[in-house]
């Protein structure tokens, strides 16, 4: 049976990683290319990174129930059309989502049977911090704001159906692949 993938985490965990690497390592899962009412950045392509569209757009497919989960962020609208979702499931392909904790629970509420939720979390707030500072790409305002969004979506991870520990990657990987692996082959794999 297909699946939806649900991994969410606070910025800096290390989920564009561990996520790259599950798709590269498992052929039947693809990564969900989400909808988006902001202008594309540098290289971003139509269709490959998001599916750029028009406020006027957006809002038809929200009034159309078009979404299996959609937010609001920053001005700008994001979110996986059911027409992606069901596109998916009827190749027989699972799909990998990268979204917060709001379109984790839509998606579950949407899709409860084939949805499994991951959270990411890193092994405290002060490493989280550290990793944060190390990347040396964000000013001092923004890893505050960072921080203190990760307060919050930490407080929402006992809604997740796994939590991951990312304090190794390797270890991580492990765990997280084992999940997937379950959730999509039935198969269950040593983790530790």
């Amino acid at each position: 049976m297909s699946k939806l993938i649900v991994i969410s985490a606070p910025s800096g965990t290390g989920k564009t990683t561990l996520c790259d690497r599950l798709l590269k390592d498992t052929p039947e899962l693809l990564l969900s290319v989400s909808m988006t009412t902001r202008a594309p950045r540098g290289a971003e392509k139509n269709g490959v990174h998001y599916f750029f569209v028009d406020h006027a757009e957006f809002k038809r497919r929200i009034a159309d129930d078009g979404f299996a989960e959609w937010a609001e962020v920053h001005g700008n609208f994001y979110g996986t059309t059911r027409e992606f979702v069901a596109k998916a499931f009827d190749e027989g392909k699972s799909l990998l989502l990268d979204i917060d904790v709001q379109g984790a629970a839509q998606l579950k509420t949407h899709y409860p049977v084939e949805t499994v939720r991951i959270f990411l979390e890193p092994p405290s707030m002060a490493e989280l911090e550290r990793r944060l500072r190390a990347r040396g790409t964000d000013s001092e305002e923004t890893i505050a704001k960072r921080l203190k969004a990760a307060e919050k979506e930490m407080s929402e991870k006992t809604r997740f159906d796994h939590v991951v520990v990312n304090d190794s990657l390797d270890h991580a990987y492990l765990q997280l692949s084992g999940i997937v692996l379950h959730a999509i082959r039935g198969v269950k794999v040593a983790t530790k």
